[in-house]
């Protein structure tokens, strides 16, 4: 499988993108791979590079999206941190993406048994963890369904705040990027979620918000 070319990443819709991950996802969790160069690739991305999406996923060891989505050198903007939350610059990173480099898609991605969503649920206070994870505190407070042990031991409660994270995330890109924002309304690109279980390798895209 060859790299994004100009031409390739030009001709794509969004909806195209979206299809691209899945069907990357469903070779991830079938254990098969794409036939790729990587060396070629390499060679190939050197004089530059053509993403199709821009993915916001955690710093977890298990959730490397290239891995995933079966994806490629070249094939993607990889955004990492802890809980998958949103600040400027990570906003200034995905309109970068979108706007000036031609990617298709905004993928805000989280993913089972999340560390950051735990400890948040746990309120957990270390150093520079404790402002991080108050980032958290919306999807939290948005769980109104559990009314008991609301703590990181409580999987259905930590998973029912990872989703919530990931809509809230969603929102606020649209809200907090009008470039992002219009580019969405004009059809130019699509502003997605999903949710990666790491005991199946499998992603439950939210294709609507």
């Amino acid at each position: 499988m060859r790299t994004h070319t100009l031409e390739s990443q030009s001709s794509l819709t969004p909806e195209m993108a979206i299809t691209f991950l899945q069907e990357g996802n469903e070779r991830f969790v079938n254990n098969l791979k794409a036939n790729r160069n990587l060396l070629q690739q390499v060679n190939e991305t050197a004089a530059g590079q053509f993403p199709f999406a821009a993915i916001l996923s955690c710093i977890d060891s298990r959730t490397s999206a290239e891995l995933i989505f079966d994806q490629g050198l070249g094939d993607i903007f990889s955004i990492r941190i802890a809980g998958n939350i949103l600040n400027e610059d990570i906003l200034g990173s995905m309109e970068y993406a979108c706007k000036v480099a031609g990617s298709k898609l905004v993928v805000v991605l989280g993913h089972t048994n999340c560390g950051a969503i735990i400890g948040a649920c746990n309120n957990v206070e270390i150093g520079n963890i404790t402002t991080l994870l108050h980032k958290v505190n919306p999807a939290i407070a948005l769980e109104t369904q559990t009314t008991e042990n609301r703590t990181g031991s409580n999987t259905p409660f930590v998973n029912r705040v990872t989703a919530n994270n990931v809509h809230l995330t969603m929102a606020r890109v649209r809200k907090e990027s009008p470039i992002l924002a219009e580019m969405e309304r004009n059809g130019e690109i699509r502003i997605i979620g999903g949710v990666y279980d790491v005991e199946t390798g499998k992603v439950d895209f939210y294709l609507q918000d």
